[in-house]
């Protein structure tokens, strides 16, 4: 048995499914988030993705099946298993006459096990984690979008949370905030810390999370590894500025090229460098291909054009157009 396998169960739903009348949001699905992941939960707007962390949080509750949370089901256990949850779903949440730091002294309060003598420690320590640790005593409701959002994710880390549930959590920031927050969450998973992050958006997943669900018209249409989502092609990918001389020395092996890259049906990109080099073939670079994230999971969905956040051409839009090869 795996070491993966062998790790506990954060979160696990059985055949979850959530009905509003006639409307099925969440078909049936089956989470599973071991301990020490981080996990991204996929799905475009209308999926369903926030309908089903509602339902683990117990804000939610569903048409049928079961909701498994730290080991204790919810929403029954939700007096002990909430305490060790942090979670920001559908934005932060704040009284906008006051400031951050009221804000969260008062979510502190508001903790069954709060601790008054340490709470202004731990309300400095969240905005600090988050960027946040300069903000004045202006309200919050003269903060902008990524200050809010900011905000919410010190709230979510204020009582350092075994298991942290984020809603979009980068919605609103510029990229460098977006890269403090993706760094933030990778300290925190390195330090013990589990974390679920629903998001439509592709590329932050594929850079932060090591497993991925992903929700199609409320059903969980793919649930993997990341390392085995994007496992090899058995294609070789390379540039080089002697395409001609290429073509002709690796013929039908060439399944397709533009001017200056060929994608080759070999696994082993060492031998075909080798035999490009020897041949006087100027290689510029060479690497075996890799599925990416955004092919699996339009593979996975039947998602249209405008979903996931993707451009309008599914074809690898960061390359040049490539001529195909027959063979």
């Amino acid at each position: 048995m795996s070491e993966l396998s062998q790790r506990p169960v954060a979160v696990r739903t059985e055949s979850l499914t959530k009905r509003f009348g006639p409307v099925t949001a969440v078909d049936g699905i089956d989470l599973e988030v071991r301990e020490g992941d981080v996990y991204g939960f996929l799905g475009a707007n209308g999926s369903g993705k926030t309908t089903t962390v509602r339902m683990l949080l117990g804000l939610v509750l569903p048409t049928s099946g079961r909701v498994e949370v730290l080991g204790e089901p919810m929403p029954s256990a939700w007096r002990r298993v909430l305490p060790q949850v942090g979670a920001m779903i559908e934005g932060p949440a704040a009284y906008g006459q006051l400031s951050g730091r009221r804000n969260l002294a008062l979510f502190d309060a508001m903790a069954a096990d709060g601790d008054r003598a340490s709470r202004a420690r731990r309300v400095d320590d969240a905005l600090e984690q988050v960027g946040l640790g300069g903000v004045d005593k202006r309200p919050v409701r003269a903060y902008s979008l990524g200050m809010r959002q900011r905000l919410g994710l010190a709230g979510a880390l204020l009582r350092r949370p075994r298991l942290l549930v984020l809603d979009e959590p980068t919605n609103g920031l510029d990229p460098q905030g977006i890269q403090e927050i993706r760094r933030l969450l990778l300290e925190l998973n390195a330090a013990g810390t589990t974390v679920v992050v629903s998001s439509h958006l592709l590329a932050e997943i594929e850079q932060t999370c090591t497993r991925v669900g992903v929700l199609d018209r409320g059903r969980l249409v793919l649930q993997d590894e990341l390392d085995d989502l994007r496992r090899p092609t058995g294609h070789v990918e390379l540039t080089t500025p002697d395409v001609g001389h290429a073509l002709g020395l690796l013929g039908g092996t060439v399944v397709a090229h533009d001017d200056q890259r060929l994608l080759v049906r070999d696994p082993d990109p060492a031998a075909v460098n080798a035999r490009l080099v020897a041949a006087g073939v100027r290689v510029t670079s060479i690497a075996a291909e890799v599925r990416r994230l955004e092919d699996v999971v339009l593979a996975a969905t039947r998602a249209g054009s405008d979903r996931f956040d993707r451009p309008d051409r599914p074809d690898r839009p960061d390359r040049p157009d490539r001529e195909e090869v027959a063979g």
